[in-house]
């Protein structure tokens, strides 16, 4: 499950992120603030660690709270697993 769920991030990492900057490029001038990551690792390379170090169940709950946390209200900064 965790090699799945590894491969699952890393394919979203190669072809469904870039398409999000894409976005972003279009779209820049009406878009308020900074784009890009607010956490240092990114996102999908914490839940990458996360999964490696505490397994599939654990790691995808950790992941989902760091998503959770990427809002405007939150600086964001470097956030490493634990």
């Amino acid at each position: 499950m965790k090699k799945l769920l590894i491969v699952i991030i890393k394919f979203y990492r190669k072809f469904l992120s870039p398409l999000k900057r894409g976005f972003y490029y279009i779209f820049s001038p009406f878009l308020v603030g900074e784009v890009g990551c607010r956490f240092y690792p990114t996102c999908s390379e914490y839940a990458i660690e996360a999964i490696e170090k505490y397994g599939a169940l654990k790691g995808s709950i950790m992941a989902a709270k760091r998503i959770l946390r990427c809002n405007p209200f939150n600086k964001g900064g470097y956030d490493p697993v634990k």
